[in-house]
């Protein structure tokens, strides 16, 4: 099987779109998180340290504008409930995350 390299380096090339989406820092941490199920900003905070919560707040933006997750609003009056889940285009990138994790357990000493 031949596998597919596609010219990165040109700015029009979509694989260098995709992965310039994915390299934004709490990303991947995220789709992670959320591969567990729907959860409340409060938990993926507590589950992802570091992560503040305004910049978490932008990445989920991000991440649902490029539709990777969807924000439902369970109670609109304050204080309101929220979740977030991984939509079905984020739910295709379980299987390439897990084989990148795959790939640093046997080449990491």
């Amino acid at each position: 099987m031949d596998l597919f390299v596609p010219d990165v380096l040109e700015e029009g090339c979509v694989t260098r779109q995709a992965l310039e989406r994915l390299a934004v820092k709490w990303r991947v941490l995220l789709i992670y998180a959320l591969a567990d199920g729907p959860q409340r900003p409060a938990r993926l905070r507590r589950r992802i340290p570091g992560i503040t919560p305004k910049m978490l707040t932008e990445t989920l933006r991000g991440m649902e504008a490029d539709g990777l997750v969807i924000r439902r609003v369970y109670k609109v009056e304050p204080p309101q409930h929220v979740e977030y889940a991984l939509t079905e285009l984020g739910e295709t990138l379980r299987e390439p995350l897990a084989a990148i994790c795959d790939w640093a357990r046997k080449h990491t000493p």
